[in-house]
């Protein structure tokens, strides 16, 4: 028992805020892709398959960061750092949870399966790109919002525009939120060398992320058009405007604190989304 308590904290079922911020986006896909109600099955395996992969992804970041996760306050105690498992049972674990998300997308279509190869290359890719890509939480917004388009593949057995759109606002958001989260670990980036959006963006950091928390709002605006929905989605929006200008609010001094609070809360825009999407579309239509 006290093994398997180590592998959930490799994956992170301690700390659920990375499946949140994948299972929100994944919803949105599967409810406008479905005009209201998913099916059970589809629903199912959705919510799954993003707790596996979300898993999977922090079991290989862990094994790549191992070496980096020492010199940094925020992530010195992970389990795999402070030598609690060995680097093999990373791999391991990701091994297994891989092969279970691929049972899952067994059961559906060539299209979906096609899409799901290329997550799991996102999933297991995203850590190499902060040695030399200089915002690599654009990369993470693809890898995070890639329910999107299997979602569309699962339900309508193709990928519409509508979708690519979504996944572009989900990739602005992953970088407003995900810069918020690099900011507390800048100093330490720096010292070791790591590409993030926190230290691409310097001292434009605040406005970069006002910047891309709009450009999300204006993206889903836009799928709201494309789709004619109504007042009730247009609320979810307006409700997840204010909560951006919240977070914009705590971050201001750039305290790693606030930053951090900032980052956890971008689950409650995730949830406003989802809501304006439900309810345009379950309770209105």
């Amino acid at each position: 028992m006290q093994r398997l308590w180590l592998y959930a904290r490799l994956v992170r079922l301690d700390k659920p805020i990375g499946i949140l911020l994948l299972l929100w986006p994944t919803l949105w896909g599967l409810f406008v892709a479905a005009q209201g109600w998913p099916s059970v099955k589809h629903l199912a395996i959705f919510v799954l398959g993003t707790i596996f992969m979300r898993s999977a992804g922090c079991a290989m970041n862990d094994y790549f960061d191992r070496d980096v996760d020492r010199h940094v306050k925020r992530t010195e105690h992970r389990v795999l750092t402070a030598g609690l498992i060995q680097p093999r049972e990373a791999l391991w674990v990701a091994a297994v949870l891989g092969l279970l998300s691929l049972a899952l997308v067994w059961t559906l279509n060539g299209l979906t399966l096609l899409l799901a190869v290329v997550a799991a290359v996102l999933a297991v890719t995203y850590p190499l790109f902060k040695r030399f890509f200089a915002i690599p939480q654009a990369y993470l917004g693809v890898a995070f919002g890639f329910g999107i388009p299997m979602a569309f593949a699962a339900t309508v057995a193709t990928v519409p525009p509508v979708a690519w759109w979504l996944l572009l606002a989900n990739i602005f958001w992953a970088i407003a939120y995900d810069t918020e989260y690099a900011m507390v670990d800048r100093d330490d980036d720096i010292q070791l060398g790591l590409k993030t959006s926190a230290i691409t963006f310097g001292k434009y950091d605040i406005l970069c992320v006002a910047l891309c928390y709009l450009a999300t709002l204006l993206l889903l605006g836009w799928v709201g058009y494309l789709l004619g929905y109504g007042w009730p989605y247009a609320f979810g929006l307006l409700a997840s405007a204010a909560l951006a200008g919240l977070h914009l609010f705590w971050i201001r001094h750039r305290t790693r604190e606030a930053c951090f609070r900032a980052f956890l809360h971008n689950t409650w825009i995730g949830f406003t989304v989802f809501c304006g999407i439900f309810a345009q579309t379950i309770l209105f239509s």
